[in-house]
C-alpha cells in the first residue's frame, strides 16, 4: 500500500474527492457519457515521429469491470484500466494492493482513485482508465422498448465494454496486447464475441476476474468510486430541489440504491409522483419501480396510438396548413402566436 494511505485523516480527505469521471451536468441531465484519462507518461502509443519513423509502442494490459448492474437508482458504470504489462503485478498487486472493489473499504477505494488522478503519483504516471456511465434513464429506455426492439441490459453492457476498449485502443492508439474481463453470463460465449471484434488481442473472460487479475480489480475500483460519487451528486441535487420546494429539511437519504435496501425502497415510496414517478435517477424498467407505480397509487395515463381510429398524429397539430385561420392551427397557437417584428 502506498505511504499516503496510512492515516485516517488522509482517508477522510479522500472520501470527499470527486474524480474527473463524475461529470455533474451530464449526470443530472440524465445523459450517458464516456470519460478517458490522458494517456500516462509511461506509455508510448502507436504513433510516429514527425519524420515518419515508427516509434516502438508500450505493450499494455487492460482490464474491464462494472459497478451498479443491479440498483434501481443511479447509473451503471463500466471501467477499463490499462498499464504496461511489465508493471501489472508489481505496481497494482504488490505496491498498491488492488483487489475486488467489494472487499475494499470505501476509504481505501477513494484513496486509490485519488492517487490515480494525482500528477506525480506512480499510478497517475503509469496507468490510464476509461469510464462509461450508462444513465438510469437510458438503461430503462432501452429495456422498455417494444419486444422486437428491446435493448436488454446484457446488450447494453457488451456495447459499453466494446466502446471503452475501442476508445483506448483505436482512438488513443494504446498498444493493448492482453485484455481481462469480468464476465456477463457465459464466459466462453462472451469471450468469443470479443475475440471476433478484437482479433489481435489475447482476451480472457472469467468469473470473479476482479479477484484474479489486478487490472480488473483496478477497473472495478474506478467504476465503483465513480458510481458512488455519482449517486451522491444526484442525491444532493434531489435534496436541494426538495428543500427549495418545501422549505424544510428532507428525510433521511436513499441508501445504496439497491431494491434490497429498505432505505432505498422507503425513499422511492415517499418521493413517488403519481404520474411521473421519479426523475432521471430511477430505472423505471426495474420491477421495484414498476410495481410501485402500478400498485402504490400511480395514476394510469392512456395515450392514443398513432394508428388508433380517430386519433390524429402529433405532427398534424404542430404543422399548420396554408390558408387556415389562427383558430385552426391547433397546438401552434396554444403555445402562442408570432408577433410582428419590431423595427
Amino acid at each position: 500500500m502506498a505511504k499516503d494511505t496510512s492515516s485516517n485523516e488522509t482517508y477522510q480527505d479522500d472520501m470527499s474527492f470527486i474524480p474527473p469521471s463524475v461529470i455533474s451536468d451530464r449526470l443530472l441531465s440524465g445523459d450517458s457519457y464516456a470519460y478517458y484519462t490522458p494517456c500516462p507518461a509511461a506509455i508510448t502509443t502507436r504513433a510516429t515521429t514527425s519524420t515518419g519513423e515508427a516509434v516502438e509502442s508500450t505493450s499494455c494490459v487492460l482490464g474491464v469491470d462494472e459497478a451498479g448492474r443491479g440498483p434501481v437508482l443511479g447509473p451503471m458504470v463500466y471501467g477499463a484500466f490499462y498499464l504496461p504489462i511489465d508493471l501489472h503485478l508489481s505496481l497494482l498487486a504488490q505496491e498498491h494492493s488492488f483487489d475486488d472493489s467489494k472487499v475494499l473499504t470505501p476509504a481505501v477505494r477513494a484513496n486509490l482513485m485519488r492517487l490515480l488522478n494525482t500528477p506525480g503519483q506512480t499510478l497517475y504516471e503509469s496507468c490510464g482508465y476509461a469510464i462509461k456511465v450508462l444513465s438510469a434513464r437510458d438503461i430503462s429506455a432501452g429495456m422498455m422498448k417494444p419486444k422486437t426492439a428491446v435493448y436488454n441490459l446484457n446488450a447494453q453492457a457488451m456495447d459499453a465494454t466494446i466502446e471503452i476498449i475501442r476508445g483506448v485502443v483505436e482512438d488513443r492508439q494504446v498498444d493493448v496486447r492482453e485484455v481481462y474481463i469480468d464476465t456477463i453470463g457465459n464466459p466462453a460465449t462472451y469471450q468469443q464475441k470479443l475475440e471476433k471484434i478484437f482479433p489481435t488481442m489475447k482476451i480472457t473472460v472469467a468469473k470473479k476476474a476482479d479477484s484474479l487479475y489486478p487490472c480488473v480489480s483496478a477497473a472495478s475500483v474506478a467504476a465503483k468510486v465513480t458510481r458512488d460519487v455519482a449517486l451522491e451528486v444526484m442525491y444532493e441535487d434531489v435534496l436541494r430541489a426538495q428543500q427549495l420546494e418545501t422549505n424544510s429539511i428532507a428525510p433521511e437519504g436513499w441508501g445504496s440504491g439497491y431494491p434490497s435496501d429498505s432505505k432505498c425502497v422507503g425513499w422511492l415510496r415517499r418521493n413517488m409522483d403519481p404520474v411521473f414517478g421519479w426523475g432521471n435517477e430511477c430505472r423505471f424498467s426495474w420491477g421495484t419501480a414498476k410495481e410501485m407505480l402500478e400498485n402504490k397509487g400511480g395514476a394510469r395515463i392512456d395515450w392514443p396510438d398513432d394508428d388508433e381510429e380517430g386519433a390524429g398524429r402529433l405532427n398534424e397539430f404542430l404543422l399548420s396548413g396554408s390558408g387556415k385561420s389562427a383558430g385552426q392551427n391547433g397546438l401552434r397557437d396554444w403555445y402562442g402566436s408570432r408577433q410582428a417584428e419590431i423595427i
